[in-house]
């Protein structure tokens, strides 16, 4: 079953390569979607695929490259979108 989720990861996450990271783990996890930097210091994460693929990258969320201090993880459902690529914005 496809699904999308939108997500707002926050904490210590921009200047630590959680985009890069998160790019780099989505494509792993054979996901489309995107990750960008927000103005108040989050990260904004859409990640679209089967629902085990989009589990797994909002999962890896929490946990994000090895520099990153993640405080929260919030997602919520999107509609689906056929995204074939994951970019960082």
């Amino acid at each position: 079953m496809n699904c999308c989720r939108l997500c707002r990861v926050s904490g210590k996450v921009q200047g630590v390569f959680f985009r890069a990271s998160t790019q780099q783990q989505a494509r792993q996890f054979g996901v489309g979607g995107w990750v960008r930097n927000c103005d108040d210091g989050s990260v904004e994460v859409l990640v679209c695929g089967n629902q085990t693929q989009v589990d797994a990258l909002c999962d890896w969320l929490w946990k994000g490259p090895r520099s990153a201090v993640v405080a929260d993880v919030v997602c919520r459902p999107q509609a689906w979108q056929p995204l074939d690529e994951f970019e960082v914005r």
